[in-house]
Formats: structure tokens, C-alpha cells, sequence
């Protein structure tokens, strides 16, 4: 569901048979392919492997694909935001290990820090609106500000002629999941969703549709994550503006481009976070460090135990399996003479 691909593409012709005649009299050549025989069924392997042009246009299906707010972040010329300029890593109060302390980040794959999760995820949000194509791609009604505003506020008429700064988009990230009560995990599943929706639609973030088209991600992200998921009708009491009705149709037209594919790998989970990881890098965007505590050294040196002790064991087995013949006992070579 969702994949671009179908394992049916179409249906293979029917072999008329009469009520006498047997299955196993009906074969195919040996030498006959797949082209003579009319058979267009897609082998699962490949679809498993896909082709080079996929694995571009899809980095959110892909784990191997370079994410795009990375590609976008990397643009030659780019101007940091300057909201990030007081994270400057080589500011005289950035913490460095000595030897009797040792700082720590505890932001971990498994673990994310909600609040800097979604400052790097509104950094990627606001690189992919500065470093957007030149035409824009397609607009959706579903998307469009002045349509469906979110407010009753007046819309500008150049609402969508000023890019936001990254202050603005880290408000508007963080009202959402602060009043929802989201993970941080929630956080990177939106920006898979986001850019699936750019991938799939051939489409672009913009000053005029990019909060909609946010928190369409945050909806959908929140269901599929939160055991205990936000009902539409709770936006719209975060959002005061917004009818029920409206954020209906969001999520259904939201699934319809996506082509109900919400599944998020582990493997793709991962890449997202370890490339958010790196655009915060290269943006001076310092995960928090706190100092090691005795308790956390202690739970450290316990879990290294385990794993050490684990793989003793693994190559205990494998030095079993490849015993040479140095080693054996018990036997006795004896020449052999000959006659």
C-alpha cells in the first residue's frame, strides 16, 4: 500500500481450459520469457532492490538516500539563520571534558531531547523553503494559507512572498507539540512525512503553504506513533480558527498524496536522526551536555559488561566451529607404507 510500484501491474491472460482437459498439460516452454509468455508480474525481489531514480526521488522510503534537508542545507552559499548565532561552539561557555569530569549528551536515537529535536527539525523545515526550486512545483487549495487560513486574522497580500525565519517556524513547531503533549520521536516521523508529501507530490515548501502543510504531518505523525493519538477536534482547540471539517479533509487529502503510505522503517527512523544530528553540526547547533554522574557511569559499565559478555560468547561458538586439526586429541597419524 502506497509504494509505487504494484506487484500487480497488470493481469497475466487467462488459459481457457475445457471441463476435461488437466492443469499439468498446460506448461509454458523452457525458453519462452517473460515478454512472450504476456506474464508482467513484478518479481518481489524487484521491488525489493528498486531502481537509482526511485531512490533519489524517495529518500523517505530509502535508507540509503540522502535525506533532502540535508541536500538543501549543503547548497552552496547558504545563509545560516541568525537565531543560531548564539550557539556558537567555540563560545567561552561551551563545556569540555576534563579528567574528572565527563559531559555527556544524552540525546540518543532512542532517547531524542524534544526541545532540540524540534529546533533541528524547523531548521530543516526552514532550508527547504529558502533553498526551494525556482518553479515552485505544484499548489494545492488544501495547502494555500489564504484559502484555508488559520486564523481569522486578515491574510497579507504578500503572505507568500516572505520567507519565515527559523525563530518563526520553531514557535509554530513547538505550540503544536507542546500543547498535544508529543514525543520527540513524533517530531522526526513529521519530517519523514513532510518530505514523502514533497517526493510524492512534486511539491515545495513555501511561505504560504507551509503551515498547513506542517501540521497535516504533525496530525498524521501523531496518530501513527501515540498509542494514545490527538483527535482532530484538539487542534481545533489549539488552533482556535480551525473547523473540524477543515482538518478532516487535511488528513484525507494529506493520505491520498502520500498513497497511504505511512510506514516508517527503523532503518529510515534512524537516518532522519542521524542527519538531523549532522545538519545541527554544521548549523552550530549544540545538543545539551550534562556531567556524568556516578549513577549513569555505573548503569554504562553494566550495559558494557553485557555486551562484552555477549560476545564472548559469540566467539567462543565460532572458535568451536573452525577448530583446526592442531587441535584435535585422540588420534594418532600413522604413515603409510608403501608396498
Amino acid at each position: 500500500m502506497g509504494s509505487t510500484t504494484s506487484c500487480c501491474a497488470s493481469t497475466s491472460p487467462k488459459v481457457r481450459r475445457n471441463a476435461h482437459s488437466r492443469l499439468d498439460r498446460y506448461q509454458l516452454e523452457p525458453d519462452l520469457n517473460r515478454d512472450e509468455t504476456g506474464c508482467s508480474l513484478q518479481h518481489i525481489s524487484d521491488r525489493e532492490n528498486g531502481d537509482e531514480l526511485n531512490l533519489q526521488l524517495n529518500p523517505s522510503d530509502h535508507p540509503q538516500a540522502t535525506t533532502l534537508f540535508l541536500s538543501k542545507s549543503q547548497t552552496e552559499e547558504t545563509e545560516k539563520p541568525q537565531s543560531l548565532c548564539k550557539n556558537n561552539p567555540f563560545s567561552p561557555g561551551r563545556k569540555s571534558s576534563s579528567c574528572s569530569t565527563i559531559f555527556l549528551d544524552e540525546n540518543t536515537v532512542s532517547h531524542p531531547s524534544l526541545k532540540y529535536t524540534i529546533k533541528c527539525v524547523a531548521l530543516a523545515i526552514y532550508y527547504h523553503i529558502k533553498n526551494r526550486d525556482a518553479d515552485g512545483g505544484a499548489l494545492l487549495d488544501i495547502f494555500d494559507e489564504r484559502r484555508h487560513p488559520l486564523s481569522n486574522s486578515e491574510v497579507p497580500l504578500d503572505y507568500d512572498q516572505h520567507d519565515p525565519e527559523h525563530k518563526q517556524i520553531y514557535r509554530f513547531v513547538r505550540t503544536l507539540f507542546s500543547s498535544a503533549q508529543l514525543t520527540a520521536e513524533c517530531a522526526i516521523v513529521t519530517l519523514v512525512y513532510l518530505e514523502r508529501l514533497l517526493a510524492y507530490a512534486d511539491m515545495d515548501l513555501r511561505p504560504g503553504n507551509w503551515k498547513r502543510m506542517v501540521l497535516g504531518a504533525v496530525l498524521l505523525a501523531s496518530k501513527v506513533w501515540d498509542d494514545q493519538a490527538v483527535w482532530n477536534v484538539d487542534y481545533c482547540h489549539i488552533l482556535k480558527d480551525v473547523t473540524v471539517d477543515d482538518m478532516n479533509e487535511l488528513e484525507r487529502q494529506f493520505l491520498e498524496l502520500l498513497q497511504f503510505n505511512i510506514n516508517v522503517p527503523s532503518s529510515v527512523y534512524a537516518k532522519y536522526y542521524f542527519d538531523l544530528r549532522s545538519l545541527s553540526e554544521s548549523n552550530h547547533l549544540n545538543f545539551p551536555l550534562v556531567p556524568l554522574s556516578r549513577d549513569k557511569a555505573q548503569k554504562l559499565e553494566a550495559i558494557s559488561r553485557l555486551c562484552d559478555d555477549k560476545y564472548k560468547d559469540v566467539r567462543r561458538a565460532a572458535r568451536k566451529r573452525s577448530a583446526s586439526m592442531d587441535h584435535l586429541s585422540g588420534t594418532r597419524w600413522v604413515p603409510a607404507i608403501l608396498s
